[in-house]
């Protein structure tokens, strides 16, 4: 393995990317390449294997997807390039991506990934697209099938191998590395670089070229962070302060769970604001609908959890909000990197109740900046805004509406009575805001003392051990996600089910864990206990669980293996 430092041409006029794909970009509005994309794309041109180390948001797409597109011949209808990704978010973003490269190439580009219909699936892979983007279970499936063969297959493309690891698809990787051409081309991209993606590298590419994309810091510039020190209980009131105060264009609110993302989502629109979730329970289609409305401006909030959110960019994001501070500092970076992007500028706000103030330590040495503190907005500030708001309003009433019939209505009250006409206006407004108060009182944000002294104390007693408390917190978070043996789940409000594979044929709970989720688009923390036979292996799951989803994954694989889920009687 050998490595490579980023070439120094300015323009993509310089990389060698033919004239088609150059007037892609330059309607695209692309000036010239990021570090990662001018130190692979020549690379790639040349036909030789890649190993990619760059952080999310660095442009990694256009760096595979350009010099694959030189390299690939539009006239032959079978697959020469697989992309895999680790979900169907970031699988459809590639595809688009492909597309919007390719449009004046003549290219057929197909998503395909868990979820979806297989009926559009076999459509298309019987016309013959040139380029499969897919996550790896429904690749594995297609494989067979026999639908998608790869026999011809001339480059392959391992997208956030390092995400596909920690979700549990490496096994599924690698099972369909051995099903394609030792000839192949093989472009290896991954934000971090662990042992077992070092493994695959070593294992199946051809002594490729090693790109490394070094950051001063591992967080944007154009990212402005604050955090606010609130009690659990005054988040979300918190929040719609700022949300009162500040200007912002379109806001990704992340939380921890699906619930949440449900009751965080119903009160802010019961306040008035266009909100929706996103979350592993939502139909695909109706998860399409979501990102595209918040594309053309028709949604201003998600409330989403981290996987529901994988592989989102939406231009318009102006902030990201962690309502629910993430348990390790990686989450925090691949969140917040969804603003700030391209060079603009972007917010990243972070709650954080006094019981995680090392978690915030962590992110900070993560980042390395301190973040400053954002004070709640006073209700002084929102009163003040709200009547600023109100005094314009009233003055583009004036300019824009016919007020002859109210403005008789007055006169006729006031040669009525006797009261002043700066008393009536008063009235006037009070009813005009007397469903929604203008005024707000004062609510105190300061976390109890109580809860600070403890906080404080511990932090001091810990010293310089928060960083491996940090990392310890998510290590065992995911140890406890592979063993499923503790978790929130009721007994009688679960079920189990045999899979007719074991640890005779290498599964893994965490192999099983990857497959559901990403079959079934069932969130991996309502996926019960695990028990690995030798022949079989059986799984907890919700008795609440709609049919159709069973069916999928009836028919699902893991590990290149059929599941084989059985119901129990």
């Amino acid at each position: 393995m050998t490595s490579s430092t980023p070439n120094t041409a300015t323009l993509f006029a310089d990389l060698g990317l033919p004239q088609p794909l150059l007037q892609s970009l330059s309607e695209l509005g692309y000036e010239k390449p990021s570090p990662i994309q001018a130190a692979s794309i020549p690379i790639l041109l040349e036909g030789r294997d890649l190993l990619g180390q760059a952080q999310t948001g660095t442009g990694k797409t256009a760096a595979f997807a350009l010099p694959m597109l030189t390299n690939l011949d539009p006239k032959k209808k079978y697959p020469q390039l697989l992309v895999l990704a680790p979900t169907r978010e970031l699988a459809i973003q590639v595809a688009e991506a492909f597309q919007r490269y390719s449009r004046n190439m003549g290219f057929s580009v197909l998503p395909i990934y868990g979820g979806q219909s297989y009926t559009n699936q076999l459509k298309q892979l019987k016309r013959g697209a040139q380029i499969i983007v897919g996550t790896p279970g429904r690749v594995m499936d297609h494989i067979n099938r026999g639908t998608l063969v790869l026999k011809e297959l001339e480059a392959l493309v391992l997208d956030e191998a390092d995400e596909m690891l920690r979700m549990g698809f490496i096994d599924d990787v690698e099972w369909i590395l051995k099903h394609t051409p030792e000839s192949r081309q093989i472009a290896l991209f991954s934000a971090t670089m662990p042992k077992e993606i070092k493994k695959v590298a070593n294992t199946y590419l051809n002594n490729p070229e090693h790109v490394k994309i070094e950051t001063k810091t591992t967080t944007a510039s154009t990212i402005r962070q604050r955090y606010s020190l609130v009690n659990n209980n005054q988040k979300l009131h918190a929040f719609a302060r700022v949300l009162e105060v500040v200007d912002f264009d379109a806001v990704i609110v992340f939380v921890r769970t699906k619930l949440a993302t449900v009751d965080v989502a119903e009160k802010l629109s019961a306040r008035g604001y266009r909100c929706q979730a996103l979350n592993g329970d939502i139909p695909q289609n109706q998860r399409e609908q979501v990102i595209d409305k918040m594309k053309r401006g028709k949604l201003d909030i998600l409330v989403a959890t981290d996987v529901a959110a994988r592989g989102l960019d939406i231009e318009r994001i102006s902030h990201v909000v962690n309502f629910d501070i993430p348990l390790d500092t990686e989450s925090y970076i691949h969140r917040i990197g969804r603003t700030g992007r391209a060079g603009r500028q972007g917010e990243a706000i972070l709650f954080v109740t006094p019981r995680e103030r090392r978690l915030l330590n962590a992110i900070e040495r993560a980042t390395n900046s301190p973040m400053e503190t954002m004070e709640i907005p006073s209700a002084n500030d929102i009163n003040k805004k709200r009547a600023s708001d109100f005094k314009q309003l009233i003055g583009e009433t004036i300019d824009k509406v016919d007020l002859e019939r109210f403005s008789q209505l007055v006169s006729e009250f006031m040669q009525e009575g006797d009261s002043a006409p700066e008393t009536i206006a008063a009235a006037l407004a009070y009813i005009a805001q007397s469903n929604k108060p203008l005024f707000e009182a004062e609510t105190e944000f300061k976390p109890e003392k109580r809860e600070f002294d403890r906080s404080d104390r511990n932090e001091r007693s810990r010293g310089r051990s928060n960083s491996r408390d940090g990392n310890r917190d998510s290590r065992d978070n995911n140890r406890d996600r592979g063993k499923r043996k503790k978790g929130p789940h009721k007994a009688e409000d679960m079920r189990t089910y045999r899979i007719q594979v074991g640890r005779n044929d290498g599964i893994k709970p965490g192999n099983i864990v990857g497959a559901i989720a990403n079959e079934a688009d069932l969130d991996s923390k309502n996926i019960g206990h695990i028990k690995i036979n030798d022949d079989h292996s059986t799984v907890d799951l919700p008795k609440a669980m709609p049919k159709a989803m069973i069916k999928k994954l009836q028919k699902a694989y893991v590990c290149g293996k059929p599941m084989g889920l059985t119901e129990p009687n």
